[in-house]
């Protein structure tokens, strides 16, 4: 339940914060054109669209996180995991707290990338939450290891292989090995110096209550399981925890696809364009005209209803927010496809859990962009749909 209210709160952030990031990103890559490269102007706007850029990667993890699914098992590169929970974890940690990484495997898993990106946020917040009051270091470790049958012999719940280790240290009050015995028991409870709190329940941090992750090493323990894995933990009261997760290995290295930089394409024709945003439909509307395209605007999905009726072929493509009032996105998208069946209809949303890009292209929706919007993204989405019609 506390997951389930994360994601749900995670999710109406992100809606909104990724409108605003529409709007940030938008107008400075729209005004980026009129400056001259290599200017003051022009590098003080290319770091605000860098920061734009690092924003809208926060936002993704965070739902990344929060969000609850069936398990999805694909080859997976742990090193880049790392590094994306590192970046949110960074955000949220006192500067008396350092963060040393050493990834020294590009192998891959085959994991589900939602529950591994839980395992480290869960472990790195935990490692945090025990240095925050005299700080330290926050280690993580990457690496291959084979596990022989001398390790097997100790702990049998793995096969022998090859595996990653990822290793998670902080410097922290650690503990002691009475403890260390129930960390990852569901049920167990217990009272620490006269605190009758019971830490060893199924959202078990091993820090004071109300600063816990809201998931649990029980939980992280099934996660690692589930992947054929195993983990390990040592402490020392006063002397801080590590704590080992071995993974089997599928692949040494996932080919990484680079895609050469094309350049951005443009179109002629004649797009209705829908959003409740003001903000939007201006920057978006200077956006599309940029690109070549004539663009008509409304900011009422139902005054958009009503013009799309009297000129239904005055149009070529449109594009619709998902989430407002009178009329939400996708049925207007269906209203409109029910009076010209050939027109092909563009949704965007900041976040929805009530509408997913499969769903969406059921309903005949060509398709599904998240927001913000960029530029270069919404110009080849554009061509794709146009030149399949």
């Amino acid at each position: 339940h506390r997951m389930q209210s994360i994601g749900t709160l995670a999710g109406g952030i992100a809606h909104d914060f990724n409108n605003i990031l529409s709007a940030i990103i938008g107008y400075t890559e729209l005004t980026v054109d009129y400056l001259e490269k290599g200017s003051l102007p022009y590098n003080n706007l290319q770091e605000v669209l860098e920061a734009g850029g690092r924003a809208k990667e926060l936002i993704n993890q965070i739902l990344t996180f929060s969000r609850q699914s069936e398990q999805d098992l694909k080859p997976l590169q742990l090193k880049v995991v790392i590094n994306d929970v590192l970046k949110l974890i960074r955000a949220t940690l006192p500067s008396s707290i350092e963060i040393r990484k050493d990834l020294t495997s590009d192998a891959a898993i085959l994991g589900d990338q939602i529950k591994i990106h839980q395992i480290l946020m869960n472990l790195c917040t935990n490692a945090s939450h025990a240095m925050l009051e005299k700080g330290g270091v926050l280690s993580v470790s990457l690496s291959e290891v084979e596990l022989d049958p001398g390790f097997i012999a100790k702990h049998f719940d793995i096969k022998p292989g090859s595996y990653l280790k990822l290793s998670v240290s902080d410097t922290g009050h650690g503990m002691s090995a009475g403890l260390m015995e129930h960390i990852f028991d569901p049920f167990f409870t217990t009272k620490e110096k006269g605190k009758g709190e019971h830490i060893f329940d199924p959202f078990f941090t091993t820090k004071e209550k109300g600063k816990g992750t809201g998931m649990g090493l029980s939980v992280v323990h099934g996660i690692v399981k589930s992947h054929n894995g195993t983990i390990h933990v040592y402490s020392e009261p006063g002397e801080g925890s590590t704590f080992n997760v071995y993974l089997p290995i599928i692949e040494k290295k996932l080919e990484q696809k680079i895609r050469a930089e094309k350049p951005i394409p443009t179109g002629t024709e004649h797009i209705l364009f829908v959003d409740d945003e003001e903000s939007l439909i201006n920057m978006a509307k200077q956006l599309l005209v940029s690109l070549g395209y004539t663009v008509t605007s409304r900011i009422n999905s139902i005054e958009a209803f009503e013009l799309f009726k009297t000129r239904p072929d005055a149009f070529d493509l449109v594009i619709t927010d998902l989430t407002m009032p009178n009329m939400p996105g996708d049925e207007l998208a269906s209203k409109i496809m029910a009076i010209r069946r050939d027109i092909p209809v563009i949704l965007c949303t900041g976040f929805s859990t009530r509408i997913t890009e499969e769903k969406a292209k059921s309903l005949g929706i060509k398709a599904f962009i998240m927001k913000p919007l960029i530029r270069k993204d919404i110009a080849e989405t554009l061509r794709q749909v146009l030149d399949r019609e």
